[in-house]
């Protein structure tokens, strides 16, 4: 058995790559690891807009903007798009709103209220159970604590 240059654990002698530190053991590993991090950087210059790149998705699992958030911007519809970028205003005026206000005890629920509308929170609040909610529950959901909180605001 040898040892590996790096952090000195044996290793089997036909091993590519160390068990405990990962660092390749020949050239031709070297190379292999050169060429997944080129790809891997690729990609997350190319999901952050950074242009270049290949663009695709190479299979290792890795979760990206596009799974957390739905599905990437380009993909959508125009509709989809104004419905998005609505949401996104509606849900951060309504929570500015909420926080001047913060002292009341409507304010509460039109914070709930305004988390509640932003496309992030329908899809991370979907993945327990593998999708998302629909934008017409996520709205009614929104209406409700809007309408809750607004009582409650003018009423205290």
């Amino acid at each position: 058995m040898k040892s590996c240059p790096r952090c000195e654990a044996s290793i089997d002698d036909s091993a590519r790559f160390c068990s405990q530190c990962g660092a390749p053991q020949n050239e031709e590993a070297a190379e292999e690891l050169d060429q997944y991090v080129k790809r891997q950087a690729e990609q997350v210059a190319a999901g952050s807009g950074g242009g270049g790149g290949s663009g695709g998705a190479s299979g290792s699992g890795d979760i990206t903007a596009a799974d957390v958030f739905g599905v990437a911007a380009e993909e959508l519809t125009e509709r989809e798009q104004l419905w998005r970028r609505g949401t996104y205003v509606l849900g951060y005026a309504t929570i500015v709103v909420a926080l001047t206000q913060i002292t009341n005890p409507g304010a509460w629920l039109l914070l709930l209220g305004g988390i509640a509308i932003l496309p992030p929170t329908r899809r991370l609040l979907g993945l327990p159970v593998g999708g998302t909610f629909k934008r017409e529950a996520m709205a009614g959901l929104y209406v409700v604590f809007v309408v809750l909180g607004a009582a409650l605001f003018f009423v205290l």
